[in-house]
């Protein structure tokens, strides 16, 4: 049973015409498309810095809550650490690895992928959803972008002798315990609860929030379960998503960096020092929100040869660049 949904006025955030225009697709020398949304900047101190639209209204951070959700089941006696930690916080790309990943999960906790809850998809990567198909394997949910995260969730279970059947229901030990988690480092109550694409419970929060939290774990002390979370995926950054994969490379690109994007534009990172960045695309396009972020940090003064690379995307025509998609206002 989902959780009670509040009112779609009270949960929908500003109006897409109020927002400001963050990126546009500009194809030879005409822009063709415009993408409008929202960000925040904070100083280490929690302070608003810098931001765009609306950073108090809420939204879903889809899987940029993925952080939050693997603290809560490492203080519930999760035991995983380097690139299994890394996983539970993923939305990968179904790579070989990421696949004997969460199965190597399952195996610590006694289970195998019959346990999982999450639907059956084909790999995000183009080349492992190739080796499948022509191998004839149609979609499982072992493949499905989430499946590390499941398997963590499982594996949770059973060390805190919880029942694994329904560890999706918004009622069971687990998802009860995460929502706290997310309120707590977000430092902020719960707007709306829902469904996110894999079946777990979904918890809306402003961007301020989500920035917040992000903030909140780069502080914590080394040990905790924060700590460990953001040392896993510094040193595992392939595992949180892919190895073609944008935040992958930023992520190994820029020491002290912990970040994780989320389906429907939204992304979030901190940095060593502190300072935190949350923004959301309104219309969802996961083409602006690279380019967003790299000018973003860039104004925070980070920058290295990915984030310079990410800044803009080229756009083909006939197979010669002929534009870009670029962030602009920021």
């Amino acid at each position: 049973m989902s959780a009670p949904e509040s009112s779609l006025e009270s949960s929908t955030a500003s109006a897409p015409e109020s927002l400001p225009v963050l990126a546009e697709v500009v194809r030879s020398g005409f822009v063709e498309c415009r993408h409008r949304g929202s960000v925040v900047v904070l100083d280490p101190d929690g302070t608003t810095s810098f931001a765009l639209g609306d950073a108090v209204s809420p939204i879903f951070p889809r899987s940029s809550n993925k952080p939050m959700q693997a603290t809560a089941m490492l203080r519930n006696g999760l035991d995983l650490d380097g690139e299994l930690l890394a996983l539970a916080t993923a939305s990968h790309s179904g790579e070989a690895f990421h696949v004997e990943g969460a199965r190597r999960i399952l195996a610590g906790a006694g289970l195998d992928e019959s346990a999982l809850r999450c639907p059956p998809e084909l790999p995000v990567d183009e080349d492992a959803r190739r080796v499948r198909i022509l191998a004839g394997i149609g979609p499982e949910p072992i493949t499905m972008n989430c499946s590390g995260k499941h398997s963590a969730m499982l594996a949770t279970c059973v060390a805190a002798g919880w029942p694994t059947q329904t560890y999706l229901d918004p009622r069971h030990p687990l998802q009860v315990a995460i929502k706290d988690t997310v309120e707590e480092l977000a430092g902020e109550k719960i707007a709306h609860s829902g469904v996110d694409g894999c079946g777990a419970p979904l918890f809306a929060l402003s961007l301020t929030g989500l920035a917040r939290a992000f903030q909140a774990m780069v502080a914590a002390p080394a040990g905790s379960p924060e700590a460990r979370i953001v040392a896993a995926v510094q040193a595992h950054p392939a595992f949180t998503s892919g190895t073609k994969r944008d935040e992958a490379a930023l992520i190994a690109a820029t020491p002290g960096l912990f970040g994780k994007g989320g389906a429907e534009g939204c992304y979030a990172v901190a940095l060593a020092d502190g300072r935190a960045i949350a923004l959301k695309i309104e219309d969802g396009a996961q083409r602006a929100r690279p380019v967003v972020m790299s000018a973003l940090l860039r104004r925070l003064g980070v920058t290295n040869p990915v984030v310079e690379a990410q800044a803009a995307t080229v756009l083909h025509g006939g197979g010669v660049p002929v534009g870009e998609i670029r962030a602009v206002g920021i």
